[in-house]
């Protein structure tokens, strides 16, 4: 046959069924063209038609409808491109919809989208960059990830072979492994059924002791079940040795009706490390069981093996969870470990404890992730070179945020403090040149109260004009300048220093009075007798004026044993009903006032 006849026979069976197709799928021209307009067309047909006056039947036409998964018809023989694959199924898609796989040329498979567009994919993955932190997927590979600008944090994957989904939910596979599945679908439960039969009193787990108590008062009055607490503070500061103690506590059960298991696990230690430090701290409970590791279905597993009556983890940082992209300590991790730990303390009704680890900046790692997630942050604070360590909470959804833990670091551990006063009280003499500008004021930390000493030095023809530690500059400078205006005194060629004992930062105006009245001490060379403590805030009008919990601020001085309260006069009615035994409550209208009573001639 002429090359034009075999023209003429092309153009006749494109017109005469091409042209007549049934509207079946809107993607049959598009097929037919890719392989007419491949190489080995000419050759197709000779091989599958040898007879060239035969053409296609309406049925081959038809018979080319993209697999899918549901699909397993096979592509016909008849425009099949490679003859060698004629027993070979075609590739199924991997979507569903408008998804349909086309053969082009050479043998390869491409995927033809809604739109047209295909996709090369014959067994080759493609590969994708993912950040490990936030979860971010890009085609090629950045120094820095365009979501959350994490430096190095683009890992390479293969996509549909190893590349992690964002959105998915691997903590919830976890706890659904080995949990108890219900039986009944869950509804929706009436509030007066909720705490029906349940004594309020008995609900939460009380911790005994001296040390007990003072955790308990910041958990807001005792351990409830199944919530979990975040514990954060700086390195060294004695998170590690808080949780090993209350563990020790919670597994003893003194006034729980008997022992329980406690696991403690633990990351960063070795189980003899922490056994060492348990000797040294005298802990010798038999229900306090030690374990080591950072997987957290592997520690969800050996939970389960135990009646646990809490469950303790050192640190949150060091664990992980198989199947979330990403190391332990990033982003994602932390996040997906966190919400296993949770839905275990919901389902279980067991507490957990988690230590965080915290940035340069004192926050908890992990940007405000963890502190959403848990029911209460505690963050344990002290000095460096101070025995005396604060727990205080930030969050506590049973309980105040206004309560303050007092503990002192020993050998034997964390030891609770009765009288947390004495951290900020010097060792004061009798009435003596010594005690010349130094005066003792009241402040709140919380529900918590403490005695604290303000000292004031005034040096005539001092090059040094102010110095102040501890308190703030702006409120330093104007109650000096009440003295000078209202109050008389010729503060101005002296060069006045102020000094807050043992480190405390004055951020309440309830010290003004007792800043004031050191700055008069020290000028006037006149010692203050002991016993007497001073507390009210000053106005640009030399008046003082009182300031919240008056009570309770007089009532810690009362407890202290001092002798004589000086406070505002419009605090006076208020505080006439206390009963404060043999100490001595004298108001004061303003600071003239004040210096003709506390600084006259004995």
């Amino acid at each position: 046959m002429q090359v034009s006849d075999m023209q003429a026979l092309k153009a006749l069976y494109f017109q005469k069924h091409l042209l007549n197709l049934p509207p079946r799928n809107p993607f049959s021209c598009l097929r037919f063209t890719i392989i007419c307009n491949s190489r080995q067309f000419h050759s197709t047909r000779r091989q599958h038609f040898p007879n060239e006056s035969t053409a296609l039947t309406d049925a081959a036409v038809q018979g080319w409808t993209a697999p899918s998964v549901s699909d397993s018809k096979r592509i016909p023989s008849a425009v099949r491109e490679n003859p060698s694959d004629e027993n070979t199924p075609s590739k199924p898609s991997a979507a569903s919809g408008n998804h349909s796989n086309v053969l082009g040329s050479k043998g390869r498979v491409y995927e033809v989208t809604g739109n047209g567009s295909k996709k090369k994919g014959k067994g080759k993955s493609k590969t994708v960059w993912v950040c490990s932190d936030c979860g971010y997927d890009d085609g090629q590979w950045w120094g820095i990830c365009k979501q959350c600008n994490g430096v190095n944090t683009m890992k390479q994957f293969s996509e549909g072979v190893e590349r992690p989904t964002r959105g998915f939910d691997v903590s919830e596979t976890v706890t659904r492994s080995w949990l108890p599945h219900e039986s009944v679908r869950a509804m929706p439960t009436k509030l007066t059924d909720v705490n029906k039969g349940i004594n309020p009193l008995s609900w939460r787990i009380p911790m005994s002791g001296l040390f007990g108590a003072e955790v308990g008062r910041v958990l807001g009055g005792g351990l409830v079940p199944g919530c979990l607490v975040l514990v954060g503070g700086d390195p060294g500061v004695g998170k590690s040795t808080l949780l090993l103690q209350i563990a020790a506590i919670v597994a003893e059960g003194c006034d729980m009706g008997g022992p329980a298991p406690v696991l403690y696990v633990s990351g960063e230690e070795s189980v003899e490390q922490i056994g060492n430090r348990a000797d040294r701290m005298r802990i010798r409970t038999d229900e306090l069981f030690l374990y080591a590791s950072t997987d957290v279905e592997d520690i969800l597993e050996k939970a389960q093996t135990l009646s646990l009556r809490a469950l303790v983890i050192d640190s949150i940082q060091t664990v992980y969870l198989r199947g979330v992209t990403g190391s332990a300590g990033g982003l994602s991790q932390v996040k997906e470990c966190t919400e296993a730990l949770l839905r275990f303390a919901k389902k279980t009704n067991i507490p957990v404890f988690l230590i965080g680890h915290v940035t340069k900046s004192g926050e908890i790692a992990g940007p405000r992730v963890l502190e959403h997630i848990v029911d209460v942050v505690l963050y344990m604070e002290g000095e460096k070179y101070s025995s005396h360590r604060l727990l205080r909470s930030v969050k506590n959804r049973f309980g105040s945020t206004d309560e303050l833990g007092v503990f002192e670091m020993s050998q034997s551990g964390l030891q609770a403090v009765s009288n947390p006063s004495e951290m900020f009280l010097s060792e004061q003499q009798s009435d003596s040149e010594f005690l010349a500008g130094l005066a003792v004021t009241v402040i709140m930390d919380g529900s918590r109260a403490f005695l604290i000493e303000i000292q004031a030095l005034c040096v005539a023809g001092s090059s040094v004009s102010r110095q102040v530690n501890g308190v703030q500059a702006g409120r330093a400078e104007m109650i000096i300048s009440v003295l000078i205006k209202q109050a008389g005194l010729k503060l101005q060629e002296n060069g006045v220093f102020l000094n807050v004992v043992s480190g405390v930062s004055l951020s309440e105006t309830a010290g003004d009075l007792a800043v004031a009245a050191a700055i008069c001490s020290s000028f006037l060379e006149f010692p203050l007798p002991m016993g007497i403590a001073f507390i009210g805030e000053i106005g640009l009008g030399g008046e003082i004026r009182t300031v919240p919990r008056m009570d309770k601020r007089i009532n810690t001085v009362a407890k202290l044993g001092y002798k004589k309260c000086i406070v505002p006069k419009s605090a006076e009615t208020s505080l006439s009903a206390l009963d404060v035994g043999d100490t001595e409550i004298v108001a004061c209208r303003n600071l003239k006032e004040m210096i003709n009573i506390v600084f006259r001639k004995r």
